[in-house]
């Protein structure tokens, strides 16, 4: 006869590399401007900790945490969402940038396409008669956020979770 085994994640079952996690999370600017947050959904979301769904740093915060803990963390840019670089700012001709919007206006968002076929969106910057400026920085680049979680669930790595009825 074949024994099986009943793992119970509970509150004892701490956020490690591959955890399934259920959480509710918020990003905020240090001014209190909230930019994204789970907080008023009926139910938690659900990510795998090393997925690619957020970003290390917040991961990082993550790491150790256990089912009832909150925290909220203070993150500089390069742990959120990176140094704003003069570098990724990029001028066009107007006929050229005309390939892409014929009515270009200052804070619109566009999208291009690099050689990997992969999208790069970026936001108009400034427009004169003759070039249009397109910053690629994020959005966020450069600044401090506060990230705030409260873990409901931990399933470690490689276990599959049943739901019992």
């Amino acid at each position: 006869m074949t024994q099986s085994q009943f793992i119970n994640p509970n509150e004892d079952t701490r956020i490690a590399y591959g955890s399934l996690v259920k959480l509710h999370f918020e990003v905020s600017l240090e001014n209190g401007t909230i930019i994204d947050s789970t907080f008023n959904r009926d139910a938690p979301v659900s990510l795998t900790i090393g997925d690619e769904s957020l970003l290390p740093g917040f991961e990082q915060v993550l790491m150790n945490l256990r089912a009832g803990d909150t925290r909220t963390a203070h993150l500089e840019p390069e742990q959120a969402f990176g140094e704003w670089n003069p570098e990724n700012i990029q001028h066009f001709s107007r006929t050229q940038f005309a390939l892409v919007a014929d009515n270009p206006e200052i804070g619109m968002m566009v999208e291009f396409e690099d050689k990997g076929k992969n999208t790069l969106p970026g936001t108009i910057s400034a427009i004169d008669d003759d070039q249009v400026e397109v910053d690629f920085n994020h959005p966020l680049a450069g600044q401090d956020v506060l990230f705030k979680v409260k873990i409901f669930k931990v399933t470690p790595p490689g276990v599959t979770g049943i739901k019992l009825m």
